[in-house]
């Protein structure tokens, strides 16, 4: 499931914060979760490692955004929102999201959980996002993608400046 998703809302607050304080890569995860993906082609490439695959990401809460208006425009119940800043030259390599958290949190609940990825700015050359055969590109800021665990994806940034996105997580209002 991939749905084409609008989101109006003042991103400055979350393009200004300082995404120094977390870096990380998703690597470890992947490799120990994601095995599915990675057999057909091999196993998890060698030439991904912690500098090209890592990532800012910073968790906001009900007091520094606005979760119920998250909700309301992309059709879901909010239960985690993050931002990402992907760095020139960094790649966030093919992956399905498991909703770990929300799995942990909420294991008896049964609606099907999606995310809304949202770009925060404008389009930049060498910024892209791929989804099962679509690679994003030209977006303006607010624009993005909702979608289910069953949606391969990557992301990367081979451009010369930063990339930022939002992730909001939860469950789908059917």
């Amino acid at each position: 499931m991939v749905n084409l998703i609008s989101l109006q809302y003042d991103f400055s607050e979350i393009l200004s914060a300082d995404y120094g304080q977390h870096e990380g890569s998703c690597m470890m995860h992947q490799q120990r979760e994601l095995n599915d993906i990675y057999e057909k082609y091999g196993g998890y490439p060698t030439t991904f490692n912690y500098d090209n695959t890592k990532i800012h990401q910073l968790w906001w809460n009900r007091d520094q955004v606005d979760y119920e208006e998250f909700g309301r425009q992309l059709n879901m119940e909010v239960i985690l929102v993050s931002s990402i800043l992907q760095e020139p030259g960094c790649m966030i390599p093919l992956h399905r999201d498991t909703f770990y958290r929300i799995n942990k949190d909420y294991p008896d609940r049964k609606e099907t959980r999606v995310r809304a990825n949202i770009y925060l700015e404008d389009w930049k050359a060498g910024h892209f996002i791929q989804y099962n055969d679509v690679v994003s590109t030209h977006w303006r800021a607010g624009q993005g993608m909702q979608w289910d665990s069953s949606v391969e994806h990557l992301s990367a940034n081979a451009g010369l400046e930063n990339k930022y996105t939002l992730q909001i997580s939860g469950f789908l209002i059917e």
